[in-house]
């Protein structure tokens, strides 16, 4: 289990995007970046830079997975047939705790997380305590019978600020089928993501 040691918002700040879309985010106030520097004009970002910071953006989004992991997952991509880029966007939006909050089961992808590791989701019926684990098609994703009554899933069900994408089909509230691998423009992502940029980097 990876765990988070900063400040969700900081990337938010240092990005100057609201990566997750949330309305609490402190760039819908402030734009420009962190500390005491932050207003001043940002000069041209070098290639290296742009890529970098497409990297942080991405890998950030989804919850702040490890380096290890996500060069895992790139390298598991480019190993694929067709596009990287694609292939990449693929996986990660495979794993469980990110078709939890494509489910709205959790408000954000870090509560996600939260109530994968304390054994909250059922997989085709089975508890399955690992958010990195990846979901196949047909796959099945449920609540358990706590969960249902939690106050997070409850806010997360009401939540206007997203709708769950076509590729995990709803049945019902508390239970959810994962149905394709969908492409890059089926993500709703609310800000842009460059995973061309991300595949850049890493083949330097």
């Amino acid at each position: 289990m990876s765990k988070r040691k900063s400040a969700k918002h900081k990337l938010d700040r240092r990005m100057g995007e609201n990566i997750w879309g949330r309305p609490n985010s402190p760039v819908n106030k402030r734009s420009y970046g962190p500390g005491q520097h932050g207003q001043r004009r940002k000069g041209k970002m070098s290639d290296y830079g742009l890529q970098l910071r497409a990297k942080q953006k991405l890998k950030g989004y989804y919850g702040d997975v490890t380096e290890k992991q996500f060069k895992r997952t790139y390298q598991e991509a480019s190993s694929m047939k067709g596009d990287t880029s694609q292939n990449l966007i693929g996986l990660l939006e495979r794993r469980l705790d990110m078709v939890v909050y494509r489910a709205k089961f959790a408000p954000t992808i870090f509560a996600a997380r939260q109530i994968v590791n304390h054994g909250h989701i059922r997989v085709n019926g089975v508890k399955c305590n690992i958010a990195s684990r990846r979901i196949n098609i047909g796959d099945v994703i449920s609540l358990g019978d706590k969960a249902k009554e939690m106050a997070l899933v409850i806010e997360a069900q009401s939540l206007a600020e997203r709708d769950i994408p076509d590729y995990v089909a709803p049945d019902g509230t508390d239970k959810v089928t994962y149905t394709r691998v969908p492409t890059l423009d089926e993500v709703p992502y609310p800000v842009t993501m460059e995973p061309n940029l991300v595949v850049e980097f890493y083949s330097r």
